[in-house]
C-alpha cells in the first residue's frame, strides 16, 4: 500500500492527522504539500488533511480518528 497524505503548511489539523497516523501505526507515506500546486489546490483545498492509497484511489478525508484510520489500512 502506497499512502500519500496531502496537507497544508501550517496546519493544525494536519499536525492532529499525522498523530493520529502515528498512534494507527500507519506504514510510511509520502507528505505533499497542496499550497503551491494548483490543481492539487483545487481538488483538495477545502478537504485538507486527505490520506490516500495511491494504488486503489481510495480517500479518507479529515475528520479521522484511530479507528477509521485503523479500517482504512485493512483494507487492501
Amino acid at each position: 500500500m502506497a499512502l500519500i497524505l496531502y496537507q497544508r503548511d501550517d496546519c493544525k489539523l494536519c499536525d492532529a492527522a499525522l498523530a493520529v497516523l502515528a498512534a494507527a501505526g500507519a506504514p510510511d507515506f509520502t507528505s505533499i504539500w497542496i499550497d503551491a500546486d494548483a490543481v492539487l489546490e483545487e481538488r483538495y483545498g477545502t478537504r485538507v488533511p486527505v490520506l490516500r492509497d495511491a494504488g486503489s484511489g481510495r480517500e479518507l478525508d479529515w475528520p479521522f480518528d484511530l479507528a477509521a484510520v485503523q479500517a482504512f489500512l485493512a483494507r487492501t
